[in-house]
């Protein structure tokens, strides 16, 4: 079964893609593709501003990472024509806006990477980091790049 079929099994629409800076949204070089950070955007809006351990919870920070992971995806796609071009994920940064003594930055991430091992399985294991950070563009909550392999 392709990636494709699994984003519609779990109902996961890849929305367009939108730049709002002056970078690229990926760049490839070799058989890599680095692809710049994505905000949790749905519908062109930011939905989970704030501070995790602050006006977040740990859940909608969860979902706010698969948020972000979608339009990582949605840039993959568009970058190499279909997703099972993808050889191998093999890293994931994701950066959360933390409130003071917030720690659990990599439960946050989690909501990202559960979502590359149930779309590519064992291609969707990678390395990772995930790191608090003051603030994040537009207030949003979390941001997370990634780098993967194509064929």
């Amino acid at each position: 079964m392709g990636i494709d079929q699994r984003l519609r099994d779990l109902q996961i629409q890849l929305p367009e893609i939108q730049v709002a800076g002056l970078y690229q949204p990926a760049v490839k070089t070799g058989n890599l593709i680095f692809v710049s950070g994505q905000l949790p955007k749905s519908e062109g809006r930011i939905v989970s501003q704030g501070k995790l351990g602050g006006d977040v919870t740990l859940e909608i920070g969860r979902r706010a990472a698969r948020t972000c992971l979608v339009n990582v995806l949605a840039v993959l796609k568009s970058e190499l024509g279909s997703l099972d071009k993808v050889k191998q994920i093999i890293r994931l940064t994701g950066y959360v806006a933390s409130a003071p003594g917030f720690k659990d930055q990599p439960k946050v991430i989690d909501g990202a990477s559960e979502l590359l091992v149930e779309l590519f399985g064992p291609l969707g294991r990678h390395s990772r980091v995930a790191v608090g950070v003051a603030e994040l563009p537009m207030g949003a909550s979390v941001e997370i790049d990634l780098i993967a392999e194509f064929i």
